[in-house]
């Protein structure tokens, strides 16, 4: 409940703040995401160097051992906002941007659900392996390969829908 509540709670900022790109017009705002989404996959892929801004630190421990149901609350929600935690991937920076662009409150709220429902089906998946540490591996060596994939479908959806 905490992950989709954080997820919820950053997409309406950005939604909100998206209104000040209103006065650009439509296309610019979709070449723009355009643009940002093909600068993610050229980082993901390792052809430039980008750092990206983020608080490069892990939720405390020590929010779960206070009270459990609300630690767990407190967690998922810190989780879920992507602003208390690493992201590794330039992909939620690139949807962060599509979002902006878009100044959509539906597609806000769709890409605050996606995001928290990734952030919730990784554990998920993790722990129905059964292997955590084999798991873990496996998703270390095709990490890379998520990433770059994955920002270039973002990429291609957005030129598909800038071209109209």
């Amino acid at each position: 409940m905490g992950l989709f509540l954080g997820g919820l709670l950053s997409a309406g900022v950005l939604w909100l703040v998206s209104g000040l790109f209103s006065p650009v017009p439509e296309t610019g705002r979709t070449w723009t995401a355009v643009g940002v989404a093909l600068l993610g996959v050229a980082r993901d892929a390792g052809w430039i160097s980008v750092r990206l801004p983020q608080n490069a630190r892990q939720v405390p421990q020590d929010v779960l051992q206070r009270d459990l149901v609300r630690g767990a609350l407190q967690f998922g929600f810190e989780l879920g906002t992507g602003v208390r935690t690493y992201v590794s991937a330039s992909l939620p920076y690139v949807v962060a941007v599509a979002v902006l662009c878009a100044n959509d409150p539906t597609v806000a709220l769709l890409v605050g659900l996606g995001f928290a429902l990734g952030r919730a089906i990784t554990p998920a998946l993790r722990l129905a392996a059964g292997t955590g540490d084999e798991w873990d591996l496996r998703l270390l060596d095709r990490l890379p390969l998520l990433a770059v994939g994955g920002g270039s479908v973002l990429a291609l959806a957005l030129t598909a829908l800038a071209l109209g």
